[in-house]
């Protein structure tokens, strides 16, 4: 049952971290895009720097710094009157009340905390790359209908709303799609973050060493395991394919693209 439960996780993650990596890629591509030079700045540091990083040291480093983050800053507000230092060489010590989770809370929270912290770094890592493909398909809408926009008095908060993001995504979709697919492949990081994924799981099942299963002796069976995940997968991929495909046809019915000039003689 957890090897089920585990593929509910990983879809969940996915569900989770779709949306919230495009909030992030469309802020820092609206960052990078910005007039005012600080915004501007922070926008395409975020993209360059994320994106200049491997995932797996990302994963590995991020996660660390980012959970003592959050316990140093509880560590000021519930105990005010340590007198210690928090980093004691090597170790990071804070007091108990400031613990992320407490150690006395249900196993539940523990899987939650860690499950939230592995959705805020895929949305980070995973949002500087849609912030690249968005601020390229930004940078791909004609200039002659953002100055259109203009002279019919629109503002440039309006022109950016109305004009640009509708057709922004016309050209960021296939970016944006293959982004998705990496995003799939990329769950099995899950397990660097102390989240028990399928594959895990397949490797806990099918292992005939397991010190989980020693009632229940077998031969090595991690292959068969793999060999379902490797089908799952396909199977997720294709279906992405082709939910991705109907999404690009409808963006792109009447756009003066490639794609939409393709439909306009098919229908002719």
């Amino acid at each position: 049952m957890s090897m089920y439960w585990s593929v509910g996780t990983v879809l969940l993650l996915l569900a989770i971290t779709a949306p919230v990596a495009l909030a992030f890629g469309f802020g820092g591509a609206a960052a990078a895009r910005s007039h005012f030079a600080p915004l501007r700045w922070l926008g395409k540091s975020y993209i360059a720097v994320v994106r200049g990083i491997p995932d797996i040291a990302f994963f590995l480093f991020f996660v660390i710094a980012l959970d003592q983050a959050f316990e140093y800053l509880r560590h000021r507000v519930k105990c005010p009157d340590w007198d210690e230092p928090v980093r004691q060489g090597s170790d990071f010590v804070v007091c108990a009340a400031a613990k992320l989770p407490l150690s006395n809370a249900p196993q539940w929270v523990h899987e939650t905390y860690g499950f939230f912290l592995a959705v805020l770094t895929f949305a980070i890592v995973f949002g500087a790359f849609a912030a690249n493909v968005m601020y390229g398909a930004m940078q791909a809408v004609p200039k002659g209908q953002l100055e259109t926009a203009e002279a019919y008095g629109m503002s440039r908060r309006q022109t950016f709303r109305r004009i640009l993001v509708p057709q922004m995504w016309v050209y960021a979709l296939p970016g944006l799609s293959n982004l998705w697919m990496v995003l799939i492949k990329a769950t099995p990081l899950l397990f660097l973050l102390g989240v028990e994924d399928i594959v895990y799981w397949a490797r806990e099942l099918g292992s005939f060493k397991s010190p989980r299963f020693t009632d229940y002796p077998h031969p090595e069976w991690r292959m068969w395991y793999f060999l379902a995940l490797l089908v799952f997968y396909l199977c997720f991929t294709k279906v992405s394919e082709v939910v991705l495909g109907k999404i690009m046809a409808r963006l792109t019915h009447g756009q003066a693209t490639a794609a939409g000039e393709a439909q306009r003689k098919a229908h002719a």
